[in-house]
């Protein structure tokens, strides 16, 4: 990443001659100084006449003669002649990331670990949690910590209350750091492309609390990790990240839970910085990841 401030325009439209040259002629007719583009072109899908253009543009900040809001009106024009879905983020703006976790604590650890560092330069508003066990790491990092317990008769007000915190605190993307409960649709669909997960990769063949035994039962000879948004639709939301460890039957239950956890924290700080970094972009259930 450049040290020097940049605007980040992300977009998609429907693909067609001069896109990229109306996009830079745009910046370029404004003294716009590009520091990277990423470009992708998607093949027409069942039932569409076109296929999807996408684009990613960094554009040095103090090359422009104007900030953000006058830059997205002069920008609207041009958009809706090319019938793009576009955003531009401001890199000097940290994102504020609400972290959701239950009582696995690694992911978590790895998340404030990195952002104490400012290897993720972000802000962590406020830790939520369905159990209180995590509480005293977290207020120990100064971080607000909310402890809203859900049950089988009380996840419609839970969910409520964890949206009405996520609200309060302003916050731009939520983070599943193993966080072992099923959102509400309400709540997916409230935020779309705004919540993260984690997962172990052995998903669905591996379903349940101990996955990782499952698969050894079953001399599994890989194992990983997938970090996707998401929807109602359990796990099976847009993949943003994947890895896996290769593994063979010398390794124990106890090694094959310690490699996964190395591998979901990886993946998952991956997976949240392609997000921040505005590299994923979304084409229906599949994502453009721009790395």
């Amino acid at each position: 990443m450049h040290r020097t401030r940049f605007y980040t325009l992300s977009a998609s439209c429907p693909d067609r001659v001069g896109i990229v040259a109306k996009v830079s002629g745009f910046i370029a007719e404004h003294q716009g100084w590009i520091l990277e583009t990423a470009l992708h072109a998607e093949p027409p899908r069942d039932g569409e006449a076109v296929g999807r253009y996408f684009m990613r543009v960094e554009i040095r900040a103090d090359s422009l003669p104007f900030h953000l809001a006058e830059f997205r009106e002069r920008f609207r024009p041009l958009a809706e002649e090319l019938e793009m879905d576009w955003k531009i983020t401001d890199s000097a703006v940290k994102k504020r990331v609400v972290v959701l976790v239950s009582r696995q604590e690694h992911c978590l650890y790895d998340l404030l670990a990195r952002w104490q560092s400012k290897e993720l330069d972000i802000e962590i508003p406020c830790v939520i949690s369905n159990h209180d066990d995590l509480r005293g790491f977290v207020e120990w990092h100064g971080i607000a910590f909310h402890h809203v317990p859900v049950t089988a008769d009380n996840k419609a007000s839970a969910y409520a209350e964890v949206q009405r915190i996520f609200e309060e605190v302003r916050g731009d993307t939520m983070v599943l750091a193993r966080y072992m409960q099923i959102l509400s649709p309400e709540l997916c669909a409230a935020y779309p492309g705004r919540i993260l997960n984690i997962h172990h990769s052995f998903l669905p063949s591996f379903v349940g609390a101990k996955p990782y035994h499952q698969a050894w039962t079953k001399g599994v000879k890989l194992i990983g990790a997938t970090c996707h948004y998401v929807t109602a639709d359990l796990d099976q939301g847009p993949i943003i990240e994947q890895d896996v460890i290769r593994i063979d039957h010398s390794d124990a239950v106890e090694d094959m839970v310690r490699y996964g956890k190395d591998i979901e924290k990886t993946v998952l700080a991956r997976g949240l910085r392609y997000h921040l970094e505005d590299r994923v972009l979304l084409h229906g259930n599949k994502t453009i990841v721009f790395r």
